[in-house]
């Protein structure tokens, strides 16, 4: 009989979905079936579900609803502003970073070979921070820019100064992408303030299911759709909408926005504690980029060197998951092969480089208990 415990810290990959939001699914499969496009009471009744979750999305965030158009998640939001930007805008210079998520990094590099777009990427801090006296540098060279930087970085938690950057846009007449996979269910926004264009949400980040999410464009933005079929979503996206997952999603994000600040203190009590113990067990550990930070970085994540040889540094995972413990070496979407961070390959020295780090990630159903069980185990791996 297998009594491995087993504890789940890979939150910032994905999260357990909510009771409410499994049984506000499986009704809507089982009610709400007709074609949102069919003319008939079944499609009438499903557009009416779909309607009123954008709108409810909408309200949140303080926009109108047709500034919300539902995608398949966080790299499709993020294709359809910087593909749409370069084909319909005609941008012709993109400013980002090389620490930004895969899903803009090897978008951006697609346009330069389709559009021949030039890019540039803004300096680096060395506690992973966006330099924005470059960025200001950046936007004073060119004339028709994009610039996309993510709010909240998805391996070592770093905060980017949104009003800042936003700012910095706005007098330069650049439009403004955020990636805020990470922040949205987590943090609160109203974008009627806020000068961002586009903005990029996935709803399993928060407590909803896979397979959905939004973007945010702006009205008027003159961005035009990537998939072509029926007049679904505005025109931007074409195809049956997936209206148990709308539901989903809509429910989750009301549900993390209701109990924000509750949930909030009890994830950054977690962080706060796994630091102490962490630090107090294992003194030679080192925290990434401002992750170790409560103020600085988010408070759901940390990254964390191992001070470990190369003997085991190569199987540090391997052990971690052995012990039933779930975690990750980089992000999720880039774990399956054998490339290391690009993120901690820009902000660490080739010293530390050579040394594991591991993201642990929080959410509401983690433990303090949980925290004991990772540092006890830790500290036997590092003996």
């Amino acid at each position: 009989m297998n009594t491995t415990r087993t504890v789940y810290f890979d939150n910032a990959a994905t999260t357990q979905l909510r009771d409410e939001v499994v049984d506000a699914m499986s009704e809507i499969l089982k009610s709400n079936y007709g074609n949102p496009s069919s003319l008939h009471s079944y499609g009438r009744a499903s557009k009416a579900v779909i309607e009123r979750c954008r709108k409810d999305i909408a309200a949140h965030f303080n926009v109108s609803a047709g500034e919300i158009i539902f995608t398949s998640g966080g790299t499709e939001a993020d294709n359809l502003a910087l593909r749409s930007a370069a084909r319909d805008l005609k941008i012709t210079h993109f400013i980002s970073s090389k620490i930004e998520h895969h899903a803009v990094l090897r978008t951006l590099n697609q346009l330069q070979t389709e559009y021949n777009v030039a890019v540039s990427y803004v300096n680096i801090l060395d506690d992973g921070n966006i330099d924005l006296t470059h960025l200001d540098y950046l936007l004073q060279q060119h004339p028709k820019t994009l610039v996309s930087l993510m709010h909240v970085n998805n391996e070592v938690g770093n905060l980017l100064d949104l009003d800042a950057v936003a700012d910095l846009c706005t007098t330069y007449k650049a439009l403004f992408h955020c990636d805020m996979v990470q922040s949205v269910g987590h943090y609160e926004f109203d974008l009627s303030k806020l000068k961002v264009d586009f903005m990029a949400v996935s709803a399993h980040k928060f407590h909803g299911p896979k397979g959905i999410g939004f973007a945010f464009v702006r009205k008027n933005s003159g961005l035009k759709p990537l998939i072509f079929g029926g007049l679904q979503e505005r025109g931007f996206r074409a195809g049956t909408e997936s209206i148990h997952n709308i539901v989903g999603l809509e429910l989750a994000l009301r549900l993390a926005y209701a109990n924000l600040r509750e949930d909030k203190a009890y994830i950054k009590r977690l962080k706060k504690y796994f630091i102490e113990t962490v630090s107090r067990e294992i003194p030679d550990i080192v925290f990434n980029g401002c992750s170790g930070d409560l103020e600085k970085s988010t408070y759901t994540l940390i990254n964390i060197a191992i001070p470990v040889g190369s003997d085991k540094a190569g199987m540090l995972l391997f052990h971690l998951d052995l012990k039933g413990i779930a975690c990750s070496k980089a992000s999720a979407c880039q774990s399956g092969g054998s490339i290391g961070s690009h993120v901690l390959s820009e902000i660490l020295s080739q010293e530390d480089i050579e040394k594991p780090s591991i993201r642990f990630s929080f959410s509401i159903y983690n433990t303090l208990e949980e925290v004991d069980y990772v540092v006890k185990v830790l500290k036997t791996l590092t003996d």
